[in-house]
């Protein structure tokens, strides 16, 4: 028997590099509708006779408690605080992917989806202002400045081929630039207090996982006792302990330990020893070894964390905190009807404008196969806040139910409405696409 050439063994080079995108964009289509389902089953318990208890639920307290020391807090916020922490270091490992090797990783490419990120959150938060706010009611400005990629892509995963796959990367990529901004957004303008020693604790975790990783030490339980430290660390500082998981994202290294070659090498070893009946048992776990490290860490825990946060850490959150008791009197007031507007209106024109002066100014061109149509189109899709509006309204207003209330009913309608006027004008470009 011949030994195969590993060679046979690669996926061609533009699989390599569209594969993790499309798996991305799977997911992000089917999370998209478990997020909508369990978005609307709150919304049904919340308004109906079990509301009540339904909210109770979520404020049911719980932590831990060791000689002395406690962290007791109501499950909504181990929700809001914990697992959100693990979808915001998912978040930070597919920052870390575009600026390595994506859409992000030079400026000719950037230039486009960053600009265009910058309007979109720069003018909603304007729109947002222009209602006249006081008191409270202004630290909402950052509210519609997110965009939910699952839902985006949930939309645009029903019109199938129909949209242009550069207009999915061109959103996708403004996505990641919109999560850039709204992890500073979290860190510097929904921190009141810090506390220096433990700022500086944290700052002690992130130097020691960079430590560890130029080290060379591989077990993942080592780096979750100190991404737990360093977190706790995070949230006693009084930075909100998502940034966290932010940074310790970002640290993760994106290239492999074993280089291909190597990985190539120790697979023609072990076929060359099963051809002549001499391999071993520890010929077998050198291979596996090789295996698992010649794949990237970063790849690899975004592999592993991508569908968990999908479909379990983002529908939770949005049964903790979709659940808005409906009432007309909320649905005009100020701050909804801002939120709405900024999702609705300052959204896709700061999208649309800035964009449109980047390529006015010649530093970026339009992704092949886009229109200005399919870009009014993504504008609107870019309104769909929901999930992180949902978190930044509750930064916004930890102490004032009747804002968050508010802000809640205005995410839910402006986000609803642009999915609905997004989805339509796709509708009317892949109809004229068929056409022509």
């Amino acid at each position: 028997m011949s030994t195969p050439d590993p060679r046979h063994l690669r996926p061609a080079p533009i699989h390599r590099l569209t594969a993790p995108v499309r798996r991305f964009l799977h997911i992000e289509a089917a999370s998209g509708a478990v997020l909508l389902a369990c978005a609307v089953v709150a919304l049904v318990v919340a308004n109906s006779p079990l509301g009540h208890g339904f909210h109770q639920f979520w404020q049911t307290p719980l932590g831990v408690t060791l000689n002395g020391w406690e962290l007791v807090k109501p499950l909504e916020w181990w929700v809001n605080d914990g697992l959100m922490t693990v979808f915001f270091f998912v978040v930070g490992l597919e920052i870390k992917r575009e600026l390595a090797v994506g859409e992000l990783n030079s400026p000719r490419k950037a230039a486009l989806p960053v600009v265009a990120a910058v309007g979109g959150m720069v003018v909603p938060a304007g729109v947002y202002l222009l209602f006249g706010h006081a008191g409270a009611a202004t630290r909402g400005w950052g509210i519609p400045m997110a965009t939910d990629i699952a839902f985006v892509v949930g939309v645009m995963a029903a019109f199938g081929n129909r949209v242009p796959f550069g207009l999915k990367i061109f959103l996708l990529s403004l996505a990641i630039a919109d999560d850039m901004g709204a992890v500073l957004v979290i860190a510097l303008a929904y921190t009141e207090q810090l506390n220096l020693t433990m700022l500086a604790l944290a700052g002690g975790g992130f130097v020691l996982t960079v430590a560890l990783n130029l080290l060379g030490a591989r077990p993942v339980p080592i780096y979750a006792l100190v991404g737990a430290a360093t977190w706790l660390a995070t949230y006693k500082s009084g930075i909100h302990p998502t940034v966290a998981g932010v940074v310790l994202g970002l640290l993760t290294p994106y290239r492999a330990w074993i280089e291909l070659p190597t990985l190539r090498d120790a697979l023609q070893t072990l076929l060359g020893r099963a051809e002549d009946g001499s391999a071993e048992p520890r010929d077998l776990r050198r291979m596996e070894f090789a295996a698992r490290e010649a794949v990237p860490p970063l790849q690899r825990l975004e592999h592993l964390l991508h569908p968990w946060v999908g479909f379990v850490i983002m529908p939770v959150f949005a049964l903790a905190n979709a659940g808005v008791v409906v009432d007309p009197a909320v649905v005009t007031d100020r701050v909804s009807l801002a939120v709405a507007a900024g999702l609705l209106v300052g959204k896709p024109v700061g999208i649309v404008l800035f964009a449109w002066l980047a390529v006015r100014l010649k530093l970026a061109v339009l992704p092949t196969g886009v229109t200005w149509r399919l870009m009014l189109a993504a504008g609107l899709l870019g309104g769909i806040g929901f999930t992180m509006s949902l978190f930044v309204g509750g930064l916004a207003f930890p102490d004032h139910a009747e804002l968050l209330a508010a802000a809640k009913t205005g995410i839910l309608l402006g986000s609803g409405l642009a999915a609905a006027l997004g989805a339509a004008v796709l509708a009317v470009s892949a109809r004229k696409r068929e056409g022509e």
